[in-house]
């Protein structure tokens, strides 16, 4: 008797679909870079401007790492993040900060649901190319650099306060968005996503509670209503 090979499940490890997460997070960790280089221009303190062009130095480490990866798995940079390549510009475009504190609060709240997205696609991901994913999400500063000055600020200043968390709402609402717009537009991704989060409900449901939840505890931390 013929026996029929075994078929892998749907969201078994690929190099495509780690390609797919490394470009992915490579895009976020170069447009991190161009970000950070941006806050520290603009820094109201010395200490703040070195401390963010610190952490620009650790955006740029991170993407030689995940370059590196991308290429022992046959790809190349360029190729890599082509498809993602704007993906998350549209939340620049929408919501321009027009303040020292709303480039802070943009920085953690609006582009930390993307670091939340790249943890749900590793879990779909070969080990390897999952512990690097993980690592380079590790935070190293920017969150206690953004919590700690927003904190102090609104402590004593209730309307900025209440801005501030106005606008952490507004943006987490377009990034949301965008998220839902990439994994529309690359079903590898959704695959993956979808894996990371079982159940019963639309896979928009799901995601958008875990992301949220997220939310809330980031604003929970800068002491904001969400």
């Amino acid at each position: 008797m013929t026996v029929a090979p075994e078929t892998e499940p749907e969201t078994a490890p690929t190099p495509d679909r780690a390609l797919a997460v490394l470009g992915l997070l490579a895009t976020s960790e170069m447009a991190a870079f161009s970000r950070l280089a941006g806050d520290a221009d603009v820094a109201p303190l010395v200490a703040d401007r070195a401390e963010l062009c610190r952490l620009g130095g650790v955006a740029a480490e991170r993407l030689g790492r995940l370059s590196a990866r991308i290429a022992e798995l046959g790809g190349s940079l360029p190729d890599a993040v082509a498809p993602f390549l704007g993906a998350y510009s549209d939340l620049d475009a929408r919501m321009p900060a027009r303040s020292w504190w709303e480039r802070l609060v943009k920085a953690y709240v609006g582009f930390g649901v993307e670091d939340d997205v790249a943890r749900l696609l590793a879990e779909g991901l070969d080990p390897t190319t999952r512990a690097l994913v993980l690592d380079v999400l590790d935070d190293h500063g920017h969150a206690a650099f953004v919590v700690e000055r927003v904190t102090a600020a609104t402590a004593a200043d209730p309307v900025l306060a209440s801005r501030l968390a106005l606008w952490a709402r507004r943006l987490v609402g377009e990034a949301l968005g965008i998220v839902q717009q990439i994994l529309a537009d690359h079903p590898d991704l959704r695959a993956l996503v979808d894996a990371a989060l079982p159940g019963d409900a639309p896979l928009q449901q799901r995601l958008f509670a875990v992301l949220t939840a997220e939310h809330t505890r980031r604003m929970g931390r800068l002491g904001l209503t969400a």
